[in-house]
């Protein structure tokens, strides 16, 4: 059986975003268990309108060109890790419209979190959370969440994110959790 396929979807498309530094650092650690296909998506690449289709993809094919190709990027995928911002103790707009512009190509596959900011996306990645419950997904209960002093000074002092000694044992948790969903939810896709 093939190794299962994950996208890293970095969740933030501003120009000064701090988003490539933990989706870089998730992928290279899920990269290095052997035991999974790891892909960068990155937002940038899918500039959608706000959401402006009749209804949702599950009873309307989506009339926007970027949209049907968010799509079929989304059906590549066994499962997702989500890397996000925390705006105004939200997700990012453009993370709610990418989420909003699919729906049966997240139905029944798993995702896990990787949050940054003051609080670590703590607030961000539990309305995420409920957001990925309602496009029938599973999400991991562990996440990893960059926060307070460690995650200024990752943002502004450059500091490495292998150098803040509580994440990597997060990330491994969180990496071991999505991998046992995403075998037993593509086992259950299968049957």
């Amino acid at each position: 059986m093939s190794l299962p396929k994950i996208a890293v979807i970095m969740s933030t498309t501003r120009a000064s975003r701090f988003a490539d530094v933990p989706a870089a650092w998730i992928r290279d650690l899920a990269v290095a268990r052997g035991d999974m296909e790891v892909e960068l998506v990155d937002l940038r690449n899918y500039p959608m309108p706000f959401f402006d289709e009749p209804a949702s993809n599950a009873w309307v094919p989506s009339s926007n060109d970027v949209a049907r190709r968010w799509q079929a990027t989304v059906a590549r995928f066994d499962g997702y890790i989500f890397v996000t911002a925390e705006y105004n103790r939200g997700l990012p707009a453009v993370l709610k419209n990418a989420l909003d512009y699919a729906y049966p190509e997240w139905n029944r596959k798993p995702c896990a979190c990787v949050g940054y900011g003051s609080v670590g996306g703590a607030r961000a990645i539990e309305q995420l959370r409920l957001n990925c419950v309602e496009l029938q997904m599973a999400p991991t209960r562990n996440g990893v969440h960059i926060q307070g002093r460690d995650f200024f000074d990752a943002l502004r002092e450059a500091k490495p994110l292998a150098e803040i000694p509580y994440i990597e044992e997060n990330a491994g948790v969180m990496l071991e959790e999505l991998l046992w969903w995403t075998l037993a939810l593509r086992h259950a896709r299968a049957s």
